[in-house]
């Protein structure tokens, strides 16, 4: 037998009661279907379920988007006692949780689980700013705005097209800090169209099999509620678009510096087997990482194994290869898109405005930047031939061709 009482939040006295007999899966949400149906907005359709193991102990899981929390911690599953209180979202319905045999009014408590029960804390110290993530005394999240999965999400860091990134945390097991993360969810709209599908899948797909401290690692992807997630490392630092339109152009040094290490991030991910071509190099998606001063490479949704069917047209037209707007991407593809990062790099301009009428053809015309030299010149000159066949052939050798410019 199973006592649910629902409470009013602060004099925490009882409003409502169910109870059930001989029922071993109890359903909790705002759907008219569930056993126990709230009319709140923050409830999902089906939030929590109650559950008679084998070992008869009630076990909770939590289906909600916006979290269980038991005793004001977040709860992701697991065993509960008897008298357990949990709330459904953060500021949602309370519920107590009773369970023995009927007695006429006697109530006996069924004996304690066994199982521990996993939950993670979400700190009220006092005393902290109001801009503070963590707590300053614990280290524990202050606000956590909603839960998916076992991720506690803090803030949106940006909308697109694709979708949503958000930073979250994933909790450790004490001494250990909670681990913060860059989750990002595939929109409703996108993921009726089969080839954001793709990209998305693909980039989870790509991130997992690949291990190089330039390129972000890989923790998580799975589906929930119908929506796609990725979970991977947050990088602290800045993209060099940003970088370059806050703070100008950069030394030549720097520029070439930053290239070099793009470059070896390309030659890792060109030496598996099929070579991975990223298609999408640009400074938008070059990170300048704060803890070493060093460019990590982002969005791989877009990456193309070659021997695959030709693909449709991705990437930035201002940092394409003419294959590549064909649909044909190659390694030498990736390497051509160095060229005009440089030239944005030093210039803070778009590397449009350089590419004009050049002999026979086109191409990038560098007379005007006196910050680039004519061994740089001819590097950037090389590596941006129409034909991938004239340009570097790998990413070592545009590497030492670099190199030797510094």
């Amino acid at each position: 037998m199973v006592l649910l009482t629902l409470l009013e939040p602060r004099a925490r006295t009882p409003q409502k009661q169910w109870q059930f007999e001989n029922k071993s899966v109890i359903l909790i949400g705002r759907s008219p279907s569930c056993d126990v149906v709230l009319e709140d907005p923050q409830v999902s359709r089906k939030h929590a379920e109650l559950q008679l193991n084998s070992k008869g102990e009630w076990q909770l899981v939590n289906y909600g988007t916006n979290g269980t929390f038991v005793n004001g911690t977040a709860f992701y599953g697991g065993a509960i006692a008897d008298g357990t209180i949990f709330q459904l979202a953060w500021e949602g319905p309370l519920l107590k949780f009773e369970t023995g045999l009927g007695k006429g009014n006697i109530f006996v408590p069924q004996k304690q689980a066994s199982a521990p029960v996993q939950y993670w804390p979400v700190c009220t110290h006092p005393g902290n700013s109001p801009s503070n993530l963590f707590c300053i005394h614990c280290g524990q999240p202050i606000r956590v705005e909603r839960m998916i999965r076992q991720y506690q999400v803090l803030r949106c860091l940006g909308k697109g097209g694709m979708g949503t990134t958000y930073l979250a945390c994933q909790q450790a097991e004490p001494p250990k800090r909670p681990q913060l993360l860059v989750l990002k969810e595939m929109n409703a709209d996108m993921a009726k169209i089969a080839k954001a599908r793709e990209l998305f899948e693909r980039e989870a797909k790509v991130l997992q099999a690949l291990n190089h401290p330039g390129i972000p690692k890989f923790f998580d992807f799975f589906v929930e509620n119908g929506k796609k997630y990725l979970a991977m490392e947050l990088i602290h630092g800045q993209d060099l678009e940003k970088l370059i339109y806050q703070q100008g152009p950069v030394l030549p040094q720097v520029a070439i510096k930053w290239m070099i290490q793009t470059c070896e991030v390309l030659e890792y991910i060109h030496s598996q087997s099929p070579p991975i071509v990223h298609r999408d190099i640009k400074p938008a998606n070059l990170i300048l990482r704060h803890a070493d001063n060093r460019i990590v490479v982002l969005d791989f949704g877009a990456v193309k194994e070659i021997g695959t069917p030709t693909g449709t047209r991705i990437g930035a037209p201002d940092y394409s290869a003419p294959e590549q707007n064909r649909g044909q991407p190659l390694p030498q593809s990736d390497l051509y898109a160095i060229g005009p990062t440089l030239i944005f790099l030093l210039t803070g301009r778009s590397p449009y405005d350089f590419y004009q009428r050049r002999g026979q053809g086109y191409g990038y015309v560098l007379d005007s930047i006196p910050t680039i030299t004519p061994q740089l010149r001819e590097t950037i000159e090389r590596v941006t031939e129409p034909r991938p066949g004239d340009r570097y052939q790998t990413a070592r050798e545009l590497i030492d061709s670099l190199a030797a410019c510094l």
